[in-house]
């Protein structure tokens, strides 16, 4: 149990200091729309049996009051109605709320130092837990808490009803209720938590294996393996079918053993009303609501079965998700150099995880601010680790970091499936639209921008369909300008553009580069060419740093790759 509690305290914590009252709400409405509802069938009971022994003579006929009895009826069936309404509502909204929380903070957790580098490995596991896990934790609250708060309720008004006409009888049927109503869920649960979690597993190796079946179909024909592919997909599918069976079977096995239970409690209360009614102490009408009320005490509990069964399910996306939530995206620590220094380097190594070699070896480099550096060299030099490690992404294993804050430009233009105004604000969510027309201005991309029916308000498609791959890029710088860093770090910034795109926006960049340090690791000329210092790198070791006006600096730069 302790360690249940452990386990669950990561998200139930969010649930508590997220729409706390909202979630109190939903609770006590889930309570009160169970509880009108087993009084609206007692009095139902009770009246109907009263009207009908006052029918049998006249003068009781008379003197019977039908009034206030039909206006409590009515009265707690709208209660009722309206109860549910609102428990509908609220517990839904802050639920969503809730969950809309979780999802961004599992994706700043996502976004630490490794988490990426994790993720490419399995690109489809951000989106499972994003999705499949998220939304496994609605049951938490949705069909554990909110019902087992309406049953528990139904469980004391039960009893405080029956103990009224009979202490005892009161009291064993509210212990019946609770140990029953709550036993056989928790039964449910232990039956059904290997089998959720199976199910859980199964259903993310489908969804991944129709995803790779259908992403890559002509690669699978050609190589042949189509049919294979069909095969895995279909033992998939039939693990899930296998796995959801079990879970049907239990879930009948309990709602069976929930209509037992209710059997049992309607007939020992029958035989309590019956005895009660023949001592005197109870009349026929008050039998009628005790043993109605006892019909209906058992439904609220058979609510719970369902969120039993999905409790296994819910206990796997905890422990998926929890040790990635996070308040905020962690950086590199690093010092604040000296006045007139952009970024210092002593000693640094870098070594990623399973390398033979570090990526970096004992780099020592100092950045004047307001210096243009270029960092060239093959693949695989280090380039853009160097540039993770300036950027505060990469955190070094030795050495020591001291850079002031920066901007990384990389090579892949990140767009998503939004406005241009909205893909603009990621880097400024306070900028309006004068200051993104102007950024757009200096990026080349305003009359772009202006041409279109809706200008700002243009939404693209997934990873910026509907612009070209020079468009995007301009889009890239602009988004690169609203950010107020002065130290700008740029990974082959016009890298599959032509020739003339690439020189325009290399000509705007270097226009808007006035005052600040840029850093630019590159192996093309163009890009090079504006530099003060060719900081040379192979094999993760600096080679050579030469300057402009060095009798090597032409040579390292003619060495670059030619537009």
């Amino acid at each position: 149990m302790i360690a249940l509690v452990r386990q669950l305290r990561p998200v139930a914590g969010l649930f508590v200091s997220g729409s706390r009252a909202m979630l109190l709400i939903g609770v006590v409405l889930s309570a009160v729309t169970a509880v009108c509802g087993v009084a609206l069938l007692g009095l139902s009971g009770w009246f109907i049996t009263a009207t009908g022994i006052a029918g049998l003579s006249a003068a009781t006929a008379l003197a019977f009051d039908v009034f206030v009895p039909s206006a409590g009826i009515r009265f707690l069936a709208l209660a009722r109605t309206a109860a549910r309404y609102g428990e509908r509502l609220t517990t839904h909204e802050a639920t969503l709320a809730v969950l809309a929380d979780l999802r961004e903070r599992l994706f700043r957790g996502w976004a630490r130092r490794g988490a990426a580098r994790e993720l490419l490995k399995r690109p489809a596991r951000l989106l499972f837990r994003l999705t499949l896990d998220i939304d496994a934790l609605d049951s938490l609250y949705l069909r554990v808490f909110v019902p087992l708060f309406g049953a528990c309720a139904v469980a004391v008004v039960t009893g405080v009803v029956l103990g009224l006409m009979q202490p005892l009888v009161g009291l064993c049927a509210a212990g019946f209720l609770i140990l029953a109503g709550l036993g056989l869920p928790v039964v449910a649960a232990m039956a059904a938590r290997r089998h959720a979690r199976r199910r859980a597993h199964g259903l993310e190796v489908l969804r991944s294996r129709v995803i790779d079946l259908v992403s890559g179909q002509s690669e699978w024909i050609m190589a042949g393996q189509l049919a294979a592919r069909r095969e895995g997909l279909t033992a998939a599918d039939g693990y899930l079918a296998a796995c959801d069976d079990v879970l049907n079977r239990i879930e009948v096995c309990i709602g069976a053993g929930f209509m037992v239970a209710g059997a049992l409690l309607l007939a020992a209360t029958l035989v309590a009303m019956a005895w009660l009614a023949e001592q005197g102490i109870i009349d026929a009408p008050l039998a009628a609501l005790g043993l109605l009320v006892a019909l209906a005490a058992i439904e609220p509990f058979a609510a719970l079965r369902r969120g039993a069964i999905e409790f296994g399910r819910t206990l796997v996306a905890v422990q998926r998700i929890a040790p990635r939530l996070s308040p905020a995206v962690q950086t590199a620590a690093a010092d604040v150099p000296p006045a007139g220094v952009a970024a210092r380097l002593d000693g640094v190594i870098v070594r990623h995880p399973g390398a033979e070699r570090p990526a970096l070896g004992a780099v020592s480099l100092t950045i004047a601010e307001g210096e243009r550096i270029a960092i060239v060299g093959p693949s695989g030099a280090g380039k853009s680790t160097l540039l993770g490690l300036l950027a505060g992404e990469v955190a070094p294993q030795e050495g020591r970091v001291s850079r002031r804050a920066a901007t990384l430009l990389t090579q892949r233009t990140e767009l998503f499936q939004d406005s241009l105004r909205d893909n603009l604000r990621l880097a400024d969510p306070q900028a309006d639209d004068a200051r993104l027309m102007e950024v757009l201005e200096a990026a080349g991309l305003r009359e772009d921008v202006e041409a279109l029916p809706q200008g700002l308000d243009t939404r693209l498609g997934e990873g910026g369909h509907g612009l070209s791959g020079g468009q995007a890029r301009r889009l890239a710088f602009a988004r690169l300008l609203l950010r107020p860093t002065t130290l700008w770090l740029l990974d082959e910034p016009t890298e599959g553009l032509d020739g003339a795109t690439a020189r325009d926006v290399l000509t705007r960049l270097w226009a808007r580069a006035a005052g600040r340090t840029v850093v630019v690791a590159t192996h093309i000329r163009r890009e090079a060419e504006a530099a003060d210092r060719l900081i040379i790198m192979e094999g993760g070791i600096v080679t050579a740093i030469v300057t402009r006006g060095d009798a090597g600096f032409d040579a390292a730069l003619a060495a670059l790759r030619p537009d």
